[in-house]
């Protein structure tokens, strides 16, 4: 091999070695905009007070990666997704998984498709 080869090699080699990693301490690092996800936690408050002026109900997740706000419409009849079960009696403390599409705020709308939902686990 040629020295100029070599000195290619080696070159490509070393930048092949570099990577880049994004940090994923927040929801934002790990929830992009428009995308579906899936985020499991404890449930830190509940807020239906929206639903009486046609707004969405907000439960908040204390999840691994931090806190993701779920909104839940008023309008269940407009979702492809089935309606939660039992949200008056969600209180802080409960564990629950929730599925949607990340709000630009990297928030779940638990709406759009018939998979979404929020769901109590064990």
């Amino acid at each position: 091999m040629t020295l100029p080869r070599l000195g290619l090699l080696s070159a490509a080699l070393l930048l092949g070695a570099c990577t880049t990693t994004t940090p994923t301490s927040a929801p934002s690092a790990t929830l992009a905009a428009g995308q579906q996800a899936t985020v499991n936690g404890t449930v830190v408050s509940v807020d239906t007070t929206p639903w009486t002026y046609d707004g969405s109900a907000i439960i908040k997740i204390a999840a691994a990666n931090g806190q993701v706000d779920v909104h839940l419409p008023a309008r269940w009849n407009l979702c492809k997704a089935p309606p939660p079960d039992e949200v008056q009696s969600l209180k802080a403390g409960d564990r629950v998984q929730a599925t949607g599409t990340v709000t630009d705020d990297g928030g779940l709308v638990v709406c759009e498709q018939a998979d979404h939902g929020l769901r109590r686990t064990p």
